[in-house]
């Protein structure tokens, strides 16, 4: 099975740990297929620098983040804000317990069949958390 997997990032190096996985200015995807993985591209976050009044939890900015997020199965990254169970309708939600894009990958890679099970259970998903060994 092909999945679409997106990383939150400012610089393409780093996950967003200081903040919610929305607020990132970038989200990197890439594909897995069997135990390939291959970085597909670079989207930029249609929500960053948008209205900052909106609050957090606020459901356009679900919205706003998801729409940068279209053709993707699940969306990584340390921390979900407050509209993880509007996300989780759409895509599966992976919690990576790491810093950086290259560990949150390879982390996502040795537990796919995890993330892959909770594609397939819809809306009736739930969140998955991910540390290394």
């Amino acid at each position: 099975m092909e999945l679409m997997v997106a990383f939150s990032t400012n610089d393409g190096e780093n996950l967003v740990t200081d903040d919610h996985a929305g607020q990132a200015k970038f989200f990197d995807v890439y594909r897995y297929y069997g135990k390939e993985v291959e970085f597909v591209e670079r989207r930029e976050n249609s929500k960053y620098g948008g209205d900052e009044r909106m609050r957090r939890g606020d459901p356009d900015k679900a919205t706003k983040s998801l729409s940068a997020l279209d053709g993707v199965d699940a969306w990584a990254n340390p921390r979900f804000g407050p509209n993880l169970p509007r996300l989780l309708k759409k895509l599966v939600c992976v919690v990576v317990r790491v810093d950086t894009v290259r560990e949150g990958v390879e982390l996502v890679g040795q537990h796919i069949d995890q993330v892959v099970e909770q594609h397939e259970a819809g809306e009736e998903r739930s969140h998955v958390v991910l540390k290394p060994e």
